[in-house]
């Protein structure tokens, strides 16, 4: 159930140019869909920031609608990502994160460099996984909000 205090979410990678970056984008649409804002906060971020995020993961974000072209790589901290609630990592797990933050290591291939084909897979494979740590922190896809009961039944249903 929601409280008043916000729910803290946070993806990591190492270099917050991939697959953090497309993990916050997917987050950011999950928090409009089910109708959150003000009761979820996001943070990205990468153990070693890269410049700029991944041409490839722009132009995979772009083929769903999603622009992370203006974005920009950042360095996360230890402290940032222990006032979370929840913490997905890709690629950085041996993070120093206290006992009260939920950790989920994703085990994400890094789309640097890949085929559009492999990206747009890992691309799919992480709108998945965020949408399945929503459905966990705030109870199955559709059950609140507009735009998340169009894609399930009125007892729930799954995820698609």
């Amino acid at each position: 159930m929601i409280d008043d205090d916000p729910v803290k979410l946070g993806f990591v990678c190492v270099q917050n140019a991939g697959r953090s970056q497309m993990s916050y984008a997917f987050a950011e649409r999950e928090v409009e869909r089910r109708g959150l804002d003000g009761h979820v906060e996001l943070l990205t971020g990468g153990t070693h920031p890269a410049d700029h995020v991944h041409e490839e993961v722009v132009d995979a974000m772009a083929a769903v609608g999603i622009d992370v072209s203006g974005r920009t790589p950042r360095e996360v901290t230890d402290a940032e990502l222990n006032e979370c609630d929840y913490v997905a990592t890709m690629g950085c797990s041996t993070l120093s994160l206290s006992d009260s933050v939920e950790a989920r290591d994703w085990p994400l291939a890094d789309p640097d460099g890949k085929s559009p084909e492999a990206v747009a897979a890992v691309r799919d494979e992480i709108e998945s996984e965020v949408v399945a740590l929503f459905d966990e922190a705030f109870g199955e896809h559709g059950s609140d909000g507009d735009a998340a009961g169009d894609s399930a039944g009125a007892d729930g249903g799954d995820r698609q």
